[in-house]
């Protein structure tokens, strides 16, 4: 076990292959990364020897500091390659309506959204208050970039048949106020397209940018469209896209964290820069959120395009399509289960019928069996549903996890649903987001069998339950501010230091 007394600063120096021991012991309370069973937050290719040439090439240049391209023109040659192959991927480059694609590599898609909408904002100096036009389908990301920038938000709803925006409703959000028109491609709840060449066509009338932001499946779409797939335009093809992003750290397969985020043309990327002289020390310029930049991230992904390449690429799209329509399958064979809707990307999400299983039962059951998924909340009239996102590691388990959806269904009706106390219910109906407070928060992770990290039965990983339902049930009965506070409070919770 590890010696928590010593800290991450012990008083004397520990041996190399103790702390890294340590580290892999650390490592086993995590979700598996490899191996096809998580269907969220990490991306398998199952290529062998892959992880080993992006762990080499990232300590090649992990010492590499972005924040001076003049310093270390490897890295500058490095993101410039990337930028260019995500720019062909997406429709730009020479030869293309598109020639004069530009972009920058930034920590991932969040921080591209953040740019994305810093640069539209940025861009039209004379509107006071700005606002953006995002469908509710949109990543909560844009959120964070309205409330980091002081810009506001215009959304639009989403059809719950389509679980797209209509053209119609996003013209008419846009006003004399908007700098930017966002749409989704794939959106990551349901991964379904946007319209995009005609929400862009409505935005290009109105004289507004218009961002795509295919972080999630841009990567694939277009080996998708390849491989006979009816993918829409989405990309630098449609005449009013102004800007896209893409992580690579997502279906490029590259390690964490890496996104490309491209502009139709310098001139439409110049208010992305930050540049200051007034002090006394070196002229800050910086494309991106960071300044100092770690080179790893940038030359792992690198050394990972390079060696996939564009037919490896098109082999592992394949695959994943090959296993979305397997799991996509599976759930239309079981009774009880739906899907929201036809895959029409890398996502599998479905939910249950009136006579099928609590959801949130049916994912702690998954997990039993050794599936990790994602299950997401109620929203809007849209039912609570469980997301898989397929990656080409998925492909050879496919057939297992039909076999043990239909097995994990038939415990989770005799399980029954879950049933907090109706005082609980209310609560969280009822209960405003001001008056919930650190120790109301953890009294009712008490209650719901959520240890405190750092305290005296916790262990290191904390004192979270094997089983969630009761939690997910607990958010799924709270309205979003509330939600919103009670994760705060508890992630709060979680993060206390160790002494």
């Amino acid at each position: 076990m590890i010696d928590e007394s010593m800290g991450a600063l012990p008083a004397r120096g520990v041996a190399a292959e103790r702390v890294l021991g340590e580290v892999r012991e650390l490592r086993g309370l995590d979700r598996p990364t490899h191996g096809g069973r998580l269907f969220a937050y990490v991306y398998d290719p199952g290529v062998a020897g892959l992880d080993e040439l992006a762990a080499a090439a990232y300590a090649e240049s992990a010492h590499v500091n972005g924040l001076d391209p003049t310093a270390f023109p490897s890295l500058l040659a490095m993101e410039n390659a990337l930028v260019g192959a995500a720019a062909r991927v997406l429709g730009g480059g020479p030869g293309t309506s598109a020639p004069e694609v530009v972009g920058s590599v930034t920590s991932g898609g969040t921080e591209s959204l953040i740019l994305a909408v810093k640069t539209a904002r940025d861009a039209r100096p004379e509107i006071d208050a700005p606002r953006i036009v995002v469908p509710a389908s949109a990543h909560a990301a844009f959120a964070k970039a309205a409330h980091y920038l002081r810009v506001e938000i215009d959304s639009v709803p989403i059809d719950p048949e389509t679980l797209r925006p209509a053209v119609a409703d996003v013209a008419a959000a846009i006003g004399p106020e908007t700098v930017l028109v966002v749409c989704s491609a794939p959106s990551y709840a349901h991964g379904v397209i946007d319209p995009v060449a005609q929400i862009a066509e409505v935005a290009a009338a109105a004289g507004v940018r218009c961002h795509v932001d295919a972080c999630f499946g841009g990567w694939t779409l277009p080996y998708l469209r390849r491989l006979g797939e009816p993918v829409p335009a989405f990309d630098f093809a449609v005449p009013g896209v102004t800007s896209i992003s893409v992580d690579l750290h997502k279906y490029a397969y590259a390690p964490k964290g890496v996104s490309v985020l491209l502009h139709r043309d310098p001139a439409l990327r110049a208010p992305q820069y930050f540049a200051y002289a007034d002090w006394p020390g070196y002229t800050m310029i910086n494309p991106v959120i960071s300044s100092t930049r770690s080179g790893g991230p940038i030359a792992a992904a690198y050394a990972t395009l390079r060696h996939l390449g564009d037919d490896g690429y098109l082999e592992l799209t394949r695959r994943t399509r090959d296993a979305v329509r397997v799991l996509a399958d599976a759930v239309r064979e079981v009774d009880g289960l739906r899907l929201i809707t036809e895959p029409e990307s890398t996502v599998v999400c479905f939910t249950s019928t009136d006579s099928g299983p609590d959801l949130f039962v049916l994912v702690d059951e998954l997990a039993a069996r050794g599936w990790h998924t994602q299950p997401q909340l109620t929203y809007a009239g849209l039912p609570r549903s469980v997301h898989l996102t397929v990656t080409a590691a998925v492909a050879p388990r496919a057939a297992e996890f039909a076999a043990d959806l239909a097995e994990a269904v038939a415990a989770a009706a005799v399980a029954g649903p879950v049933t907090l106390p109706p005082e609980l219910l209310a609560l969280a109906g009822a209960l405003s987001p001001e008056a919930l407070t650190g120790d109301l928060v953890a009294g009712l992770a008490a209650g719901l069998g959520l240890g405190v990290v750092g305290g005296p039965d916790s262990g290191a990983g904390g004192g979270l339950p094997e089983r969630m339902a009761p939690v997910n049930t607990l958010l799924d009965a709270a309205p979003p501010a509330l939600r919103e506070r009670l994760l705060v409070e508890f992630v709060s919770l979680l993060q206390r230091p160790s002494y």
